[in-house]
């Protein structure tokens, strides 16, 4: 998945309504225009006012790093970007530059959208998770706020993106794939070769391991004859994580690792959510992780 990032700044945007007095009879162009920019400008809010479910639209008076205020705009409406999370940077002190701000998001941002939007497929092409992080001097004042939006690349949509009314069993498929794939990517070691890190490899395998083997106990629970064969699936490809994080060396890691990894293939998993009425269209940076 991509990530766009950005910084707050600590200063808002106040609120300024300019009254247009029309003077003359039939200016009814001038009239809209008025209540228009009124009522973009009763929307402004601060980046630090942005609550999960807030549609909104970036003010365009920020540089490309920070972001000083938005729009809030009903869902309904046409908008750039939809928070889908927050949480609070903790047990830190010392302001850990943008980089570090950066990867503590890129590690929660993920797991925190995905109480809202559960269902990471049905969110639409061309959208992107996105962050506002802390900058230096909001720091100073105590900010440690961190707000995960989904983002338009280009254009606008209308709509949310929340999943609402997902049954039992949905809910329970989404829990424990999100899980997985949390697990394989938030425990990912920085080495690209195994051989300069096994033991970090190693550790990665114990965690999608030790999710797949809580997806397949929910999994149980689904008696529907797609997601049932998968489970078969997924049991063969638990077993292959499970000697992946007990490999004693690099040989016997790749040779668990190739069937393991396969075996996750979320392309594999199009039958069942088929059955579970889950949308079907593997994410474009998925489809492109697992076809090489």
């Amino acid at each position: 998945m991509l990530f766009g990032v950005t910084s707050r700044s600590v200063r808002g945007i106040s609120t300024v309504v300019a009254l247009l007095a029309v003077g003359a009879v039939g200016c009814s162009g001038a009239l809209d225009d008025a209540k228009a920019g009124a009522k973009s400008a009763l929307r402004q809010r601060s980046v630090f006012s942005l609550t999960p479910g807030d549609c909104y639209t970036p003010n365009s008076v920020a540089t490309a790093s920070e972001e000083f205020g938005v729009e809030i705009i009903p869902c309904k409406e046409p908008h750039k970007g939809q928070v889908v999370g927050e949480f609070t940077i903790e047990g830190i002190t010392e302001y850990p530059g943008e980089d570090g701000a950066s990867k503590i998001a890129d590690k929660r941002c993920p797991v925190e959208s995905q109480k809202f939007v559960s269902d990471t497929w049905a969110v639409p092409a061309g959208v992107e998770l996105f962050y506002y992080y802390p900058t230096p001097q909001s720091w100073r004042t105590g900010d440690r706020a961190v707000s995960c939006t989904y983002t338009q690349k280009s254009g606008t949509s209308t709509g949310s993106l929340q999943n609402r009314s997902l049954s039992a069993d949905q809910l329970a498929y989404l829990n424990g794939a999100n899980a997985v794939y949390e697990a394989l990517w938030a425990n990912q070691p920085e080495a690209e070769l195994i051989e300069k890190d096994l033991a970090g490899y190693r550790k990665q395998a114990k965690a999608v391991a030790a999710a797949l083997d809580g997806h397949l106990k929910t999994l149980k629970g689904i008696q529907q004859p797609e997601t049932v064969k998968l489970r078969t699936k997924l049991e063969e490809t638990a077993e292959a994580w499970h000697d992946a994080a007990k490999a004693k060396d690099t040989d016997a890691f790749y040779i668990a690792y190739d069937l393991a990894f396969t075996g996750i293939d979320p392309k594999k998993t199009v039958g069942a959510r088929k059955e579970l009425k889950l949308a079907t269209t593997v994410p474009a940076d998925d489809a492109d992780v697992w076809a090489g």
